[in-house]
């Protein structure tokens, strides 16, 4: 296998044991040494490549373990902190990452809960650990432009310099993606000041402020609508496949009605995954009907793929809203749900024909 398949294999041994896993020590030997040895390919039974409960006094601080350091030439490369599974990884726990990494030679530290793995480097102050990641590697969500960054830290292509040197790039772009997932879930007063004042002449009151920040929220979605739909032609290959139109305004909102939802219900709140997976959906669908007759409505337990924005007529549920797992739900004759756990969005494909089934009753 090739590394991007070896970070899936992993990827999925995570999704298929998660909910057994229950003590940080389950987690290092579950996930955490099979990431060591079979993703950075380093030797867990060899002391000269991993040291485990590594010790090294630091102060006043005598006999404190860090769970892993790994080995080069007899000299620590890299440091882990392990966490329990599902436990948030917080800047806040991982204090002896931070003593350990100021008296030792290391220049890349790990700190991870066996499904996300948080990279840090000295890129602010010389052999001071930074408060921030260059790096995070979710294996419930591998972001692809990552792998080849990953690829430096393995055994067999380790390249210190190169990692340094990218880390900076890494550390902003990382920053800078997050901070836009961010304002397009819920724009903030800059943002929405931002926007207003490239399209509005007059002076930006608290009453068109009101006015506006719905509005930025809608049309940012509606971007990435237009956004995912371009993926999803590209992906079918057809230039001349049907133009699938954004969502209708009234989708977004439980309610319905158009005034309702320019208000916003704050209560719920509509993700890109929920937009990219209704997408999938859609683009299934059009192949039986005309693509302005899927819509779509968001709850606070589901998102829902409608015919017609008619909650009889209903095409899938997606449950996204859990932490830990996602899921499909499709609909039999008798319009009784069925639950199916989702991988990834792409595994939406694999129920293309029960999509397709539900939406041929209707039509």
């Amino acid at each position: 296998m090739d590394f991007a398949e070896v970070l899936a294999a992993m990827a999925q041994k995570v999704r298929n044991q998660r909910d057994a896993i229950h003590t940080e020590e389950a987690t290092k030997n579950a996930f955490v040494m099979p990431f060591i040895s079979t993703v950075l390919g380093y030797d867990v039974f060899n002391p000269l490549e991993v040291v485990p409960e590594f010790t090294a006094d630091v102060g006043i601080k005598k006999g404190e373990k860090i769970d892993y350091a790994i080995m080069r030439d007899g000299e620590v490369q890299m440091l882990i902190e392990c966490k329990k599974s599902n436990e948030a990884l917080t800047i806040e726990n991982a204090s002896q990452l931070y003593r350990y990494f100021a008296v030792t030679n290391a220049r890349v530290a790990i700190l991870t809960n066996g499904e996300t793995y948080q990279f840090y480097t000295d890129l602010d102050a010389p052999n001071r650990m930074d408060d921030k990641p260059f790096l995070v590697l979710d294996l419930l969500d591998i972001d692809d432009t990552l792998i080849p960054e990953l690829r430096k830290l393995t055994k067999d292509a380790f390249d210190l310099d190169s990692i340094i040197n990218a880390a900076g790039e890494l550390k902003y772009i990382g920053q800078i993606k997050r901070s836009l997932g961010a304002q397009f879930r819920e724009p903030d007063d800059e943002w929405v000041r931002f926007f207003t004042s490239r399209v509005y002449e007059g002076s930006i009151t608290q009453r068109v402020r009101d006015q506006f920040t719905p509005l930025v929220a809608k049309a940012t979605k509606q971007f990435l609508n237009d956004q995912v739909n371009e993926r999803l032609k590209t992906a079918l290959g057809s230039s001349n496949y049907a133009t699938v139109d954004a969502a209708p305004q009234e989708a977004v909102s439980s309610h319905g009605p158009a005034q309702d939802d320019i208000h916003g219900d704050t209560e719920i709140e509509t993700t890109l995954e929920e937009l990219e997976g209704y997408q999938i959906v859609k683009a299934i669908a059009c192949s039986e009907v005309k693509p302005q007759r899927i819509a779509q409505r968001d709850s606070k337990s589901y998102f829902a793929v409608l015919l017609d924005d008619n909650n009889r007529k209903p095409i899938a549920r997606l449950h996204f809203n859990s932490k830990t797992k996602k899921y499909i739900g499709l609909f039999d004759v008798e319009k009784n749900e069925t639950r199916y756990e989702l991988g990834s969005l792409d595994e939406i494909y694999k129920y293309a024909d029960d999509i397709r089934a539900a939406v041929r009753r209707y039509a």
